[in-house]
């Protein structure tokens, strides 16, 4: 799938990387990515996602957006306040990136229609803010062997990585949480807070993941987690391994 020119010269600063080049460019132009969430990491990952030349994307939301999702969800803005959260970002990315397919899919992504929405991506960036949608993306995605971007948020702090449980004996969702946390007994967002720019700093480590892997060049954050803590600045790498 060839550049046009005017593509050649939006992403020069990419040609010239070495790691990446024309044939690279042309690889993410070609590569399709789903982000589960439209709002506090998914916004920032697709911004840069778009911004970066990924031919497509799916944004997977039932969501509608609040004047509370503002401080942190870079995508949309006030004149979007009781819109979907899918329809405004579709027309936000192509805005940032006319190259870019988007499709918005206004539904929640449940056990029974996780496998329809999540078939022939190469890549999915889980962007949810709940435990059970994080797992069946996970399940999912190791069925029909698709790397999972996987982020998470605290007040002041967040991590990232990446499962890709179906290759080199990788470990798994449950390698990481081998207990499943009872959701109705934690703080949510609206109760503890968060700091806008650290889902910035998350959501755009998950980008970078994903192009990482799109491409094949680094090393992908395969069974570990970085945490970041913007509160004393502390970044940190912990491994973790595939228990049977």
């Amino acid at each position: 799938m060839k550049l046009t020119s005017e593509e050649t010269e939006r992403y020069a600063r990419h040609i010239v990387m070495p790691e990446i080049g024309g044939p690279g460019q042309q690889k993410l132009k070609q590569s399709r990515v789903a982000v589960v969430g439209a709002g506090g990491l998914g916004s920032p990952a697709l911004i840069y996602l778009a911004a970066a030349g990924v031919g497509h994307l799916t944004v997977i939301d039932d969501d509608e957006v609040a004047l509370s999702n503002l401080q942190r969800q870079v995508l949309h803005q006030t004149s979007a306040i009781g819109k979907p959260k899918v329809t405004n970002a579709a027309k936000n990315l192509k805005h940032i990136n006319p190259h870019v397919n988007v499709a918005p899919i206004a539904e929640r992504l449940l056990a029974e229609n996780a496998e329809d929405l999540l078939r022939e991506h190469d890549a999915v960036v889980d962007g949810s803010d709940s435990f059970s949608t994080r797992k069946i993306i996970a399940n999912v995605c190791a069925d029909l062997r698709i790397p999972m971007i996987h982020g998470a948020l605290g007040r002041f702090d967040g991590m990232v990585t990446v499962f890709a449980p179906f290759a080199d004996n990788n470990p798994r969702f449950e390698d990481l949480y081998d207990t499943e946390p009872d959701e109705s007994a934690l703080p949510t967002c609206a109760q503890a807070g968060v700091l806008g720019a650290v889902a910035g700093v998350i959501g755009t480590l998950q980008a970078t993941e994903v192009i990482k892997l799109l491409l094949g060049i680094g090393k992908p954050l395969v069974g570990e987690v970085l945490t970041v803590n913007v509160f004393d600045m502390e970044l940190r790498k912990m491994r973790y391994r595939r228990k049977c």
